[in-house]
């Protein structure tokens, strides 16, 4: 099953992370064990619609549609900007500071991403 839909680019980026975290067990518990949390995402795309995803680190280690099982933090962006965070041509503190992400819940939770991100940056082609 497909988490890529056309309306938004970079949503790509999410069966790559997910073939990241089902391609090895290991790799799984290990994005668990870091993680510990629900990243729940929002991303708006050009047309304003916007679109929701989730990537549970808490319990399963594995990536989906919607906000998924109470979120620990939902972090809210453009789709552009999703594509440069996954893509490692933006910073997710700078996005931050200059309101273009914003985070919902547990902020210090949102730090903990970044890894999981970086391991999807050579899986993922956007």
């Amino acid at each position: 099953m497909s988490l890529k839909n056309d309306k938004f680019p970079s949503s790509a980026a999410f069966d790559a992370i997910n073939s990241a975290l089902t391609g090895s067990d290991a790799d799984r518990k290990d994005a668990i064990k870091q993680g510990n949390a629900v990243f729940a995402f929002v991303l708006k795309n050009a047309a304003g619609e916007t679109a929701e995803w989730h990537i549970d680190l808490k319990n399963k280690g594995e990536v989906g549609k919607g906000l998924g099982e109470k979120p620990t933090v939902t972090l809210l962006l453009s789709d552009a900007d999703f594509a440069s965070l996954v893509a490692g041509k933006a910073n997710a503190q700078r996005l931050f500071m200059s309101g273009k992400l914003k985070v919902k819940g547990d902020v210090m939770k949102a730090t903990k991403l970044d890894p999981i991100l970086k391991k999807a940056q050579t899986k993922a082609k956007l």
